[in-house]
């Protein structure tokens, strides 16, 4: 796997570099500004970039705007977004382009090398990772009732749950149901959102996603809602 990273900070961007070689991976640049991340992309086309929110000159969303302007100018460019910080006004276009090959993780809720490694495995592969706590915060933003309006209360419940990362399993035992129960609402949202037939773990993060923002709304879109969220990334 041929990576890409992109950080300000001098020692965790050699440290994630070191990590990732050790792992078996070659990190073809290391950069520390949003402009020499978008040169390093021309220059390299790696198979993941790993991207910081905030990065010079302003340390706002310079490094998440050069994500999008990635993604923009080639869909299948694959980015995993490695932050302290969700930006909610940006996030929400990345994430939210029903493509895979996508992921946003926050810093301080890593705790295991290997589940960095396998995630940013994932997102080359194509697949979609999400911390369940940037699901949370977004969801405190903005959330698309029009897309909601498709599913029964009981598959917004399953939904709701899914965002905060819980497997059939642990949503069978909260809603007082059995497992096949759950895998036929779980079914019915993937159906009722025009999820294709992918990987089950991509389905649920692009549910989740569509629970954010809709296909059939606008990036613009913006009711209230709210969910938290458990530890891990959204999958089961």
């Amino acid at each position: 796997m041929r990576v890409v990273i992109a950080e300000d900070s001098v020692i965790l961007r050699e440290g994630l570099a070191q990590l990732l070689i050790r792992c078996g991976h070659q990190v073809v640049a290391t950069v520390g500004d949003a402009p020499g991340l978008l040169a390093a992309i021309r220059a390299y086309d790696p198979d993941v970039s790993v991207v910081d929110v905030r990065m010079p000159p302003g340390f706002t969303d310079e490094g998440l705007l050069a994500a999008l302007e990635m993604r923009a100018a080639d869909p299948t460019a694959r980015v995993l977004v490695f932050s302290q910080h969700v930006n909610h006004r940006y996030a929400t276009d990345l994430l939210g382009t029903g493509r895979g090959g996508v992921g946003y993780l926050l810093k301080d809720r890593v705790g295991d090398v290997a589940e960095f490694v396998r995630a940013l495995e994932h997102v080359a592969g194509g697949g979609s990772v999400v911390d369940p706590e940037v699901v949370r915060d977004l969801l405190g933003q903005r959330r698309n009732r029009s897309v909601l309006d498709r599913l029964t209360e009981r598959e917004l419940e399953v939904l709701s749950l899914m965002a905060e990362g819980r497997t059939n399993t642990a949503i069978a035992t909260a809603l007082t149901v059995s497992g096949a129960t759950v895998a036929k609402h779980v079914n019915g949202i993937f159906a009722k959102l025009d999820l294709a037939r992918t990987g089950d773990d991509d389905r649920r993060v692009h549910a989740v996603l569509t629970y954010l923002q809709g296909r059939d709304g606008g990036p613009n879109a913006a009711p209230t809602g709210s969910a938290t969220a458990s530890h891990g990334r959204t999958s089961g």
